[in-house]
């Protein structure tokens, strides 16, 4: 168009002119002298001129007017070529040109030229310009046509022809240039008509030697060459091309190939050339391939074949096969059956009969095929599919391997024709079938995955079916023959494609052996026999390497498609990982270890340098995994999996190096696809948790750090909902954290300990309802497992009780304490069990804290789980069940402090048991009324029996050492005394929270059933063996028993002042309510406001609480428990026999009083005996000789011990209460007289405790086992001294007048009063004396008078009794004692006769004669002096108790004559004592006279010296006394006894004594009076 737009611009025409009329005038000039006709004809073309001149005056249309005028303008030219002059030739043929080129030349004016040009050529004048000319013309314009056009052809080819070889090299480029021309005129003409619809009539047969009459002229020109075209080729005679003299078939294949390769559209649209195509060239093709198929190698040379085959021609035959490429390119859809023949033909050429350079060049030409996926699918539909059809691609694909073997097999085979091919010819050959077979290989990646399922899926099935067995063996050989690193790639690229579209299309054999070619290419040659020889072969490493990236490009680019081949692909990335020596890294990423091992060894630089990139790779290609879909990624993890099996099952038994590749890469996939992981979670932790329990340390730890990698990546994700929203998602997440819990190797369970660690140190917050399944981690701790395990897992809960209480569900509460629980319980590690129980401490001041929130969320939750069970018809399974869901939390942490109260260590055990009772004490008030009935019975019970039993049944043999160094206290070096402590602090606690929160207890039903169980735990506790666990169970019976009743508001304050409560703790208490918590819940104030102050503790307004059950049932406890530790030993000789200590039975009598207090009313003589019985008995314990010195005091002091002392305290509690209280009491006074009386006993008679051997204090040896009784004669003396004080308040009363107190009091006393001097200490009978005489001041007058009813007449023997052996001992005193004590004594004995004077014989009347009958004999007795032998002289008047014996004649004396005789009694007495008198007299007197008739001259004893001068002073004073009496007053026996007394005073008068004499004369003076006594007064005396 831009040169149309040059030639016709006005300056271009303008200059056309110019130049026509200068052309005209040069060959005006040229033909002047030679060619006039031609100069004239020149010189007279008037047309140019006017045309010019027109131009110039009117502004015509230059180019028409030349154009209708060119046969006129042209003529002077065409005759200057007639003139055959080369000079005037180029000068007319450069005009024409130039004519021709502004396109002013007409259809006549061209036919002329044409026809000049024709003469010119048949002279062989100007060729070349003549080629040039015809080449403008036909360029330039369309309006050759038809005979004119064809001629100009024709002379085109006829100067191809010519011998010059530039004219016909030149006339070959022309004749290709005009027929390209022909052809772009019909496709122009074509467009030019595009719009216009036209049905063309039918071609006519090939009949026609014109041109078809319904074609445009173009097509027309197009048809009439394109058919003579094919005529030439096939050596016939041309339609259309007249004039033709000569033609090379090779000439016109190539023409032929050039139309229809650059102008196929009009074939392919026009009917007319489709029908050429099919019934001239495809004839005509199949015709010359004639001889090449015919042919066979080798054939040629035998002399005896008929008829010699005719040779292939390799011109022709190259030609045809290029134009059978063509063919098939373009117009395969309308030469579906020829085609079909074209290509067996091909495939026969590849045959390897056949010349090699026939076969190269038909590899040339399939190659131009397969590198057009369109054809081969084509193919594939019209043959392969079709059930009778040619397997053409099939047959393709197996000859080009076919061709590949021969390449590589028959070289060196001892053909001709082969060997003499040059190696580059083989080279070349080569290159061109890899590409040809690579061609075929990846056609798929030219088709995307829309275009696979566009097309039928069967055509692609089919496709690969017919076509992989070939290519796998066909790219196999070429691979393995490889050495160019380019075609490495092109080979393995072609076998990627193949293996990709196998896996898309589903086909598993195809695509998995072409995966296993990929990976036996990726690892060295002869790969078993290297690892053994290490003499792998260097070249072929980095080809290794290179096939190994290319199974990594699979890998990467088509892992969805790769379905089960992953396993071998991975199994192969396994076996390089250990070649080059990759070991796995954090996050499973392999990296170049420090040590490489095996063939590794040998491995180049070069290769060694790639380590790193293909490492690189390797993470990339699981990286690469997040885009797989799901089925495709269960693919890889299936195949990871198995893989992981088979070096699970290598690593059995193998102490080398396990293969750790699909672990890491298990960890590695799974990090990279964390956004989807819910689809891969179950399969990856299933394996890694059986990679995890493998015996191979190696293998086991990297199974660990998989999936606790796994577990914490996938909390840390941000997955989408977030896990806070996605339960189900965390609970999948954690689920493999719990299942590690059951593998037995201690490495992983320390991985899964510190993975837990640190999830909580990252998630702890936002776990939620991941707790329990962390807990319960935690919690799985084994005794066996050892310390640093249970260190770890204990770290982990001492961070959940300090950092995450507050943020986890309350539900996991309880978990909390299951776990803290299991800590205290495992026995690996002390002092973590300690502080488990510290954490429970911890956490039940929490559940304080935080109770109200606790409890909402409970409830609530506790609603939903109701809901659901009641939809399930079930019950709701929840410990403690039916207890608010708060105070079920409390029991389980009770409970779960119970357990640890009972563990095998004492010291876990003590400190469970002091925080128990602590935090129930402490924060017991949360708890509803009806939860305090589990915690009694569940709990506190539950753990009395467990302890019970468990001390009961503990091991009694000494424990040497408390492991390591550490030394036992001998009171701790047996389990059993371990146990006692336990029992101790138990029994302690129990009793403790019984005595604080009683009054909420005995709120509930059962409280007195409670309350006997209790008492029963402390009755077996006080009965045990051990003295630690008795004593303390009287200590807690002791506490139980100092309880109040509730009072009123207005007694409170009068209460605690009474308590001496300081006024400031009295005001905080006023200001506690139920609401305030106090500090210590068993101090002293807190339990004062639980029971005063707090509501709930109270009874109900005007209700009283009635404890005299709980009371007598205590009474009943106390009272077994005193019979029983009373009870002596059936064996007495035993010294391995159980006899309490003293501290215990003091505990227990001491008890009394308080318990007294609470059963007073009560309280009857049935109870009092039994009450002796056990103080009796209580007393009569003896005690061991090496604790005695702890007890008991120097045996020189008279001091009580603690049990004696609280014996008496019961005793004063009891007679005290029985003072004030009423009459029914005080028929108890006699009761405890007696059992004042049997202690008093105890001073001269110990008592026996059964028939035990007992020691004196003073002779028991400490280190000895024997048993020592106690000193009683302090407690004796005491119980006296309070015996008396008793009598004297209790002396008139009935019962104690009726049950003859008095008597028994006085038989008691005789026991030390007849002992005296015999008594173990000789305070007891001066107390005896003393307390005597205090008893008779009071009971005496008593006595008097009741002396009517007879109630006393069996004391008055007993009185005397106890007088005279008293005052008449049979013990004799010691040798050693002083004077002065002797008076002292003697003191006493006076004391004895002075109350018989004022107290007894004064009122004789009220007293049974006999009863005065003894006391004067006794009187008689102890006026007479009586001697002891071992008396000095000195000590003699003091030692013959002469005061005592004054004070005894005197009080004879006194009572011998009373003047007052108010009653027959007291003649009576007067008469005993003058009668007494006497007696005495005359014994002495008898007495002295045998003394001193035997003394002889040697004067007889002071003392009876004097006793003689003091009896006969008596007589004379009697005398006396008798003269002034009246005679009726005295006796006739007096009388009798008087003048008896005569003849022994006579016998007397030989004394030799003055003192004697002077008092003999006295006493016989009086005699005279009464020597004839009066008649009448005998007789009245007798009357």
């Amino acid at each position: 168009m831009s040169v149309k737009m040059s030639t016709s611009s006005p300056e271009a025409v303008k200059k056309l002119l110019e130049n026509m009329q200068a052309d005209l005038r040069s060959l005006s000039m040229e033909c002047k002298k030679k060619f006039p006709p031609v100069k004239e004809v020149a010189r007279d073309a008037e047309v140019v001129r006017v045309i010019s001149m027109t131009h110039k005056l009117c502004c015509v249309d230059l180019p028409s007017a030349l154009k209708e005028n060119s046969s006129e303008a042209v003529q002077p030219f065409l005759m200057g070529c007639g003139t055959k002059e080369p000079k005037i030739t180029q000068l007319c043929l450069a005009a024409i040109q130039r004519l021709m080129s502004h396109e002013v030349v007409s259809e006549a004016a061209a036919g002329n030229i044409i026809n000049m040009l024709w003469q010119l050529m048949e002279n062989g004048l100007e060729e070349l310009k003549l080629l040039q000319t015809v080449l403008v013309l036909l360029t330039t314009n369309t309006i050759v046509h038809d005979e004119v056009l064809s001629k100009a052809i024709v002379l085109c080819f006829r100067l191809h022809f010519t011998k010059d070889n530039i004219t016909n090299n030149t006339a070959a480029a022309t004749v290709r240039q005009v027929v390209t021309v022909v052809f772009e005129r019909m496709v122009a003409e074509d467009q030019k008509f595009k719009g216009l619809t036209e049905e063309p009539p039918a071609v006519p047969g090939n009949s026609n030697r014109r041109s078809v009459s319904s074609l445009r002229p173009s097509a027309k020109d197009a048809y009439m060459l394109f058919q003579d075209l094919c005529q030439l080729v096939n050596a016939d005679a041309p339609y259309w091309l007249v004039g033709m003299t000569e033609m090379t078939r090779t000439f016109g294949l190539e023409l032929l190939e050039s139309v229809l390769n650059d102008f196929p559209e009009v074939f392919l649209q026009h009917q007319e050339f489709s029908f050429l195509l099919k019934e001239r060239v495809c004839p005509l093709v199949i015709k010359l391939f004639s001889p090449n198929i015919k042919f066979r190698q080798g054939s040629s040379s035998s002399a005896s074949s008929p008829a010699p085959v005719e040779k292939p021609y390799f011109p022709i035959c190259m030609r045809l096969l290029r134009v059978v490429s063509v063919l098939i390119k373009h117009f395969y859809s309308l030469l579906v059956t020829e085609c079909e023949i074209f290509l067996s033909l091909l495939v026969k050429f590849l045959d390897g009969e056949k010349p090699q350079w026939l076969r190269a060049v038909a590899v040339e030409s399939v190659h131009r095929l397969c590198v057009q996926p369109h054809l081969l699918q084509s193919f594939c539909q019209s043959y392969d599919m079709k059930q009778h059809s040619t397997k053409v691609f099939r047959d393709i694909v197996n000859a080009l391997g076919s061709f590949i073997q021969s390449l590589f097999i028959l070289p060196g085979a001892g053909n001709t024709s082969s060997t003499s091919t040059p190696q580059d010819t083989v080279r070349h050959q080569i290159k061109c079938v890899m590409t040809c077979v690579c061609g075929v290989a990846v056609f798929c990646p030219r088709v995307d995955a829309v275009c696979v399922f566009a097309v039928a899926h069967e055509v692609w099935e089919e496709m690969v079916n017919a076509c992989w067995c070939g290519l796998l063996a066909a790219l196999s050989l070429l691979l393995d023959a490889s050495t160019d690193e380019t075609a490495t790639e092109s080979i393995l690229k072609a076998e990627l494609s193949v293996a990709s579209l196998c896996g898309r299309l589903s086909l598993v054999t195809p695509r998995d052996a072409f995966i296993t070619a990929i990976c036996k290419a990726s690892l060295p040659p002869h790969y078993a026999l290297t690892v053994l020889s290490n003499a792998a072969n260097l070249s072929n490493k980095a080809k290794n390497i290179q096939c190994m990236r290319t199974l990594l490009n699979l890998a990467h680019c088509h892992g969805a498609y790769l379905g089960t081949s992953w396993q071998l692909v991975l199994a192969t990335l396994q076996h390089l990982v250990w070649i080059l020596g990759l070991k796995p890294a954090v996050g499973g990423v392999l990296k170049p270890g420090r040590a490489v091992e095996g063939p590794s060894t040998v491995l180049t630089t070069a290769v060694m340098t790639d380590l790193p990139v293909i490492s690189n790779i390797l993470s990339r290609l699981f990286e690469s995994s997040q885009y797989l879909d799901d089925v495709s990624l269960h693919h890889l993890i299936n195949a990871l999996c198995s893989l992981s099996m088979e070096a699970m099952e290598m690593a059995y038994g193998n102490n080398k190096e396990p293969s750790l590749f699909a672990v890491a890469k298990l960890l590695e996939t799974g990090l990279v696809n964390m956004d989807r992981i819910e689809i891969l979670w179950r399969p990856l932790t299933a394996h890694l948790l059986e990679v995890c329990q493998h015996p191979n340390a190696r293998m086991r730890e990297w199974g660990a750090e998989a999936i606790t990698s796994l577990i914490k990546a996938g909390l840390s994700f941000k997955h989408e909902p977030p896990l806070s929203q996605n339960q189900r998602l965390q609970l999948l997440l954690l689920n493999p954290l719990k299942e590690l819990s059951n593998v037995l190797h201690t490495d992983i369970r320390q991985k899964q300990l510190e993975c837990v660690l640190q999830i909580l140190q990252n998630q702890g917050d936002s776990l939620g309802p991941g707790w329990p399944l962390v807990l319960g981690v935690i919690g799985a701790i084994r005794n066996d497992q050892g310390e640093s395990l249970i260190r770890t897992a204990f770290q982990c809960l001492q961070l959940v009780v300090t950092d995450f209480l507050p943020t986890m569900p309350c539900m996991c509460l309880q978990i909390v304490v299951d776990v803290a629980g299991s800590f205290g319980l495992q026995n690996q590690e002390l002092n973590i069990s300690l502080t488990s129980i510290g954490l429970l401490w911890n956490i039940s001041d929490y559940f304080f804290q935080r109770g109200e929130a606790i409890t909402e969320e409970l409830e609530r939750e506790e609603a939903v789980l109701l809901k659901q069970a009641q939809d399930k018809g079930e019950p709701l399974n929840r410990p403690f069940h039916p207890a608010p869901p708060f105070d079920c939390l409390w029991l389980c942490l009770y409970a779960k402090l119970g357990e640890l109260c009972v563990d095998p260590r004492p010291a876990v055990r003590k400190s469970a048991g002091q925080t128990m009772f602590s935090t129930i004490a402490a924060h017991g008030t949360l708890l509803q009324p009806l939860t305090w009935n589990i915690v009694v019975w569940k709990v506190l019970f539950h753990l009395l029996n467990c302890v019970r039993k468990s001390s009961t049944t503990a091991d009694k043999e000494k424990i040497e050492s408390g492991g390591g160094n550490i030394l036992i206290h001998h009171s701790r070096d047996t389990a059993e005394k371990q146990w006692a402590e336990t029992w101790v602090l138990t029994l302690a606690g129990v009793a403790r929270i019984f005595n604080t929160r009683r009054y909420l207890l005995q709120q509930l039903g059962d409280f007195f059933k409670a309350w006997e169980v209790l008492l029963d735990h402390i009755q077996s506790a006080a009965l045990s063996k051990n003295n630690e666990v008795s004593l303390a169970a009287l200590k807690s019976f002791q506490e139980i028993l100092q309880l109040v009743t509730p009072m009123k508001d207005m007694d409170k304050l009068d209460v605690l002042a009474a308590m001496d409560v300081p006024p400031v703790l009295m005001e905080s208490l006023q200001g506690s309510g139920p609401g305030r918590p106090l500090v210590r819940s068993d101090s002293l104030a807190e339990r004062l406001v639980q029971r005063y102050g707090a509501q709930p503790s109270l009874p109900p307004p005007g209700e009283e609480l009635d404890d005299s059950a709980l009371w007598w049932s205590a009474w009943n406890t106390w009272y077994r428990i005193g019979t029983e530790c009373t009870r002596p030993p059936s064996g007495g000789k035993d010294k391995l026999v159980f006899v309490p200590s003293q501290p215990f039975l003091t505990a227990l009598i001491q008890i009394f009083p308080a318990l007294y207090q609470h059963i007073a009313g009560g309280f009857s003589m049935e109870d009092l005996k039994k009450l002796g019985v056990i103080l009796h008995g209580a007393v009569s314990v003896p005690i061991s000789s090496d604790s005695s010195p702890f007890i008991l005091p120097s045996y020189t002091e008279a001091v009580l011990t603690s049990l004696q002392e609280a014996v008496l305290t019961a005793l004063d509690v009891l007679q005290k209460a029985i003072c004030v209280g009423s009459e029914n009491l005080q028929v108890m006074y006699p009761a405890i007289f007696e059992q004042l009386l049997l202690f008093v006993e105890f001073s001269c008679k110990p008592p026996q405790y059964g028939k035990m051997e007992t020691k004196h204090v003073a002779n028991a040896k400490y280190n000895q086992a024997e048993w020592v009784a106690l000193n009683y004669v302090p407690f004796a003396e005491r119980s006296l001294e309070v015996l008396v004080d008793l009598y004297h308040k209790t002396a008139c009363h009935k019962a104690v007048i009726n049950e003859k107190a008095l008597q028994n009091i006085i038989k008691t006393l005789r026991i030390p009063l007849g002992l005296k001097y015999a008594c173990p200490a000789e305070s007891t009978w001066k107390l005896a004396v003393s307390s005597l005489l205090k008893v008779l001041s009071i009971g005496l007058p008593v006595a008097r008078q009741q002396a009517s009813s007879g109630k006393f007449d069996t004391m008055w023997p007993e009185l005397a009794n106890a007088f005279e052996d008293f005052l008449f001992t049979k013990s004799t005193p010691p040798d050693n004692r002083s004077i002065q004590e002797f008076q002292r004594n003697e003191a006493i004995d006076v004391e004895v006769v002075q109350l018989i004077s004022t107290e007894i014989l004064p009122f004789a009347n009220f007293i049974p004669k006999e009863f005065v009958g003894r006391i004067m004999s006794m009187l008689n007795k102890g006026s007479i002096h009586s001697q002891s032998s071992s008396f000095t002289e000195a000590e003699m008047d003091i030692r013959m108790r002469e005061e005592f014996s004054k004070v005894c004649f005197e009080t004879l004396l006194q009572f011998s004559f009373s003047n007052k005789v108010s009653t027959p009694q007291e003649g009576y007495i007067s008469r005993m004592a003058l009668s007494v008198l006497l007696q005495r007299a005359q014994d002495v007197l008898r007495r002295f006279v045998n003394d001193e008739r035997l003394s002889g001259r040697c004067p007889l004893p002071r003392q009876q010296v004097t006793e003689i001068i003091f009896v006969l002073k008596a007589i004379s004073t009697l005398m006396d006394s008798l003269k002034k009496t009246q005679p009726e007053n005295v006796d006739g026996n007096v009388w009798a006894q008087v003048i008896a007394l005569y003849p022994t005073l006579v016998e007397c008068i030989t004394c030799s004594s003055p003192e004697v004499s002077s008092a003999l004369k006295d006493a016989l003076g009086p005699f005279k009076d009464f020597m004839q006594p009066p008649v009448s007064k005998v007789q009245n005396g007798e009357s």
